[in-house]
């Protein structure tokens, strides 16, 4: 982590929204594509309510998806 938590899960955010045109083009990756989409989704949201121990897994996960 370089910044702030909440500035880093959002260079996370953008990467897996990258990562995840990546797994919709492969023709197997609808798991993959699935699977990194809850995680975005996550991280959105914990960012919107503000929680802090869910932003800090949310972030995790992202940081894990490759």
């Amino acid at each position: 982590m370089s910044q702030t938590v909440g500035e880093d899960i959002q260079v996370e955010i953008k990467r897996n929204q990258e990562l995840l045109q990546l797994y919709k083009e492969i023709p197997t990756g609808l798991f993959g594509a699935t699977m990194i989409q809850a995680d975005i989704d996550s991280a959105i949201k914990a960012l919107a309510e503000g929680d802090i121990i869910e932003i800090l897994k949310a972030y995790e996960r992202l940081k894990n998806n490759e």
